[in-house]
């Protein structure tokens, strides 16, 4: 069975429950942000390889990728009390318990840093900024439609997540991180 149909010819998909949208619809859009966003995570998983130093992110990210599918699925469907949303609250929470445990594994923020580091590093800060644009999509789908705001919230503090992961790689790969230059002491632990 070939992959393509040809439906989408004219500029239009299906969203569950409801019409055919044009591709560049809010929601369309929204879920799109969320699948590249566990595209980057790939190669950054990708990246990681069979690094035993690295084991703990990559199952974390590999996890992660799982759960954008939940939230793309439930940002890919209009609001149906028939069927719960995948995405919870438990998601987020479990994001913000790895956060505070990693936190632990390098030296507390003062200044700006630039983005960058080792490879896989580079990789998690730029997958950090991919995960923000989706959560910008998503917020203006929800200011349009209703949404799952659970969404928004998982994206965020998935945002955060992949910032520290990217410190993290840092540390554990003795990669100084470069402090932004002009930035003022703007983080107070």
């Amino acid at each position: 069975m070939p992959i393509y149909t040809r439906r989408g010819d004219q500029g239009k998909t299906q969203v569950i429950g409801s019409p055919r949208r044009f591709k560049d619809d809010a929601r369309v859009q929204a879920y799109g942000a969320v699948d590249e966003a566990g595209a980057i995570i790939g190669v950054a998983v990708s990246f990681l390889g069979t690094d035993e130093k690295f084991k703990d992110i990559h199952e974390i990210l590999s996890a992660v990728q799982q759960t954008l599918w939940d939230v793309g699925a439930d940002l890919a469907r209009v609001d149906d009390a028939q069927h719960p949303y995948r995405t919870t609250a438990q998601n987020v929470q479990h994001l913000e318990r790895i956060i505070d445990d990693m936190q632990e594994q390098y030296r507390p923020l003062e200044r700006f840093i630039l983005r960058g580091g080792a490879p896989v590093a580079a990789l998690l800060h730029w997958a950090c900024t991919v995960v923000r644009r989706a959560e910008r999509d998503v917020v203006h789908l929800q200011q349009i439609e209703g949404i799952h705001p659970t969404a928004v919230q998982y994206l965020n503090r998935l945002s955060d997540l992949l910032f520290v992961l990217a410190r993290v790689v840092n540390a554990r790969s003795g990669q100084a991180e470069i402090e932004y230059v002009r930035s003022a002491r703007v983080f107070h632990g």
